[in-house]
């Protein structure tokens, strides 16, 4: 694998200031078929096809306040075009304790790498992992690996899983256009969820010469659920080494619970490390946490690459 990372003197720009919005295109027929082999719905944006594997059937609560599947329990997987007509397959499955072992054992048995294997939350009921898998192949020999891993997703003894309700039934209260101007970007609603994804655009990052960009993991995020006066947040911050310290720092001073530091790929040079993090109280002082942890990404200058 190639990596390469160069920073940018408007890196503000990049992420906040001038949000790009991926809009949706005609999924490919190779990639139609991918999304029939796993029984699955996606989109195709940005040159990606991203596979949603959200957990409907898992009611989750965090600390007592429940959150709703878009809060942070979507599942997912997506497909770049590289090198040579092969894909690269990158993504984040969400799984319940009892299925981490055989979905790990299902998708190594099929060629697939695992990457990572964390948690996203403390005191989640039930306990949720979050599971990284990569791989190399036609789009078709990929969705052929992945099949038996999926399958085993929200499969366990516990009985039928109960029927989703819509992501539209429960819609917030947040005043999200005061979020929006705190962030500084555009934020999506998706049922009681408003989340900010917020692209790494300043991080160069190849691997058999397909780019890997926001939609193949490469973003920080903020997910907020709840009211103006009592929200919960949750999210993602995607750091060189060099702004782990710092991130740290603004998220512990604005009140914000870290609860993962990890990596999402192996050999990648630079390191690209993840930060989890979790708060509740009023909104704007949520947003405004999240905003100063995001301003410190990009202080650092320097390049580096590596191969694989």
């Amino acid at each position: 694998m190639r990596l390469t990372s160069r920073m940018t003197a408007s890196l503000m720009v990049a992420l906040i200031g001038l949000p790009s919005i991926a809009h949706a295109q005609e999924v490919p027929t190779e990639y139609q078929q991918v999304l029939t082999t796993l029984g699955k719905q996606g989109d195709f944006k940005d040159k990606v096809l991203k596979v949603n594997i959200p957990r409907n059937d898992v009611k989750v609560t965090v600390a007592g306040v429940a959150t709703p599947t878009p809060f942070g329990f979507g599942g997912w997987v997506a497909m770049t075009k590289g090198d040579g007509g092969h894909d690269v397959l990158m993504g984040d499955l969400v799984l319940l304790q009892d299925e981490v072992n055989p979905v790990m054992s299902a998708l190594l048995d099929n060629g697939l790498d695992v990457t990572a294997l964390h948690n996203h939350f403390f005191w989640d009921e039930p306990r949720i992992f979050y599971m990284h898998v990569h791989g190399h192949g036609t789009a078709a020999e990929l969705a052929q690996k992945l099949k038996p891993a999926i399958d085993l997703i929200g499969k366990g003894g516990s009985g039928p899983a109960p029927a989703a309700a819509p992501a539209t039934a429960s819609l917030s209260s947040l005043n999200t256009a005061k979020l929006a101007e705190i962030v500084g970007a555009q934020g999506e609603q998706n049922g009681a969820v408003f989340k900010f994804t917020l692209p790494r655009n300043d991080l160069k990052v190849v691997e058999m010469g397909a780019t890997i960009n926001a939609r193949m993991g490469l973003n920080t995020w903020a997910a907020f659920t709840g009211t103006d006066d009592k929200a919960a947040i949750a999210g993602d911050v995607a750091m060189l080494e060099s702004e782990v310290t710092p991130v740290l720092k603004v998220l512990r001073k604005n009140g914000l619970d870290v609860v993962a530091i990890h990596h999402h790929m192996t050999n990648d040079r630079p390191v690209i490390v993840f930060l989890h993090y979790w708060g509740t109280g009023p909104a704007e002082q949520l947003a405004t946490g999240f905003k100063a942890a995001v301003s410190e990404l990009g202080k650092s200058r320097g390049s580096a690459s590596s191969s694989r």
